[in-house]
């Protein structure tokens, strides 16, 4: 019986595990630390570490209370794409790669990060080249990554 529970016990932890999404925690909090739904009012803002938050294992910060519980009432609604990654590069090879929290898109509903350094802006060439497009493709290889 013992043998039984411990097996049971197991499968549990590699589906849970398996489950989890890979966030981009950079800077210990997903969006950098930005404010996730401050994004939906076109504001890249960082939270502040009295207004902080874990979901699904990973830590975010608010600006203010309000945000906060906005973000505990319909966490989904305001957890970016692709677990934070740069949306362009999962579009075009299905790469994790960093992003720069103050360059963003709100796109149907959805939160949308992007790589910004020196002179390559990702959010650019996404709006350059179809993000409908670039949707599909980001939704299709994120499927494919490894969580």
């Amino acid at each position: 019986m013992r043998n039984v529970l411990l097996t049971m016990l197991g499968l549990a932890s590699a589906i849970l595990f398996v489950s989890s999404i890979d966030y981009n925690e950079q800077k210990g909090y997903v969006a950098q630390g930005y404010d996730v739904v401050a994004y939906f009012d076109s504001t890249a803002i960082e939270g502040q570490d009295k207004f902080t938050h874990v979901h699904e294992n990973a830590k975010y910060k608010f600006s203010n209370k309000e945000n906060l519980e906005t973000f505990k009432a319909n966490p989904t609604k305001y957890v970016p794409q692709y677990g934070g990654w740069c949306a362009y590069a999962m579009a075009i090879n299905g790469d994790k790669v960093s992003i720069n929290p103050e360059t963003f898109e709100i796109r149907n509903g959805k939160l949308y990060l992007f790589y910004n350094k020196a002179f390559t802006n990702t959010l650019k060439s996404w709006l350059e080249e179809n993000p409908e497009e670039l949707v599909k493709k980001a939704n299709k290889n994120w499927k494919k990554s490894p969580q």
